[in-house]
């Protein structure tokens, strides 16, 4: 969602062992605070922003997550 992950859903995935993620935000702000917290488990190992509407100030950004 554009308001980010709730908190549940972060405590979930930081509990999951799941190797590796695949997040994708439209809002770099949320972004930025979900990454933030999911560090203490996760490595950032790519990031890419995406113009899927170049005729406007958006912008989709994909990162991957790998479990540390």
């Amino acid at each position: 969602p554009r308001t980010g992950l709730d908190q549940p859903m972060k405590d979930a995935l930081l509990h999951s062992g799941i190797e590796t993620l695949i997040y994708i935000s439209c809002n770099p702000s949320t972004l930025a605070k979900d990454l933030h917290d999911l560090k203490a488990v996760y490595e950032i190992t790519r990031v890419k922003p995406v113009d899927m509407f170049s005729q406007t100030p958006n912008i989709e950004t994909i990162v991957k997550l790998e479990h540390k």
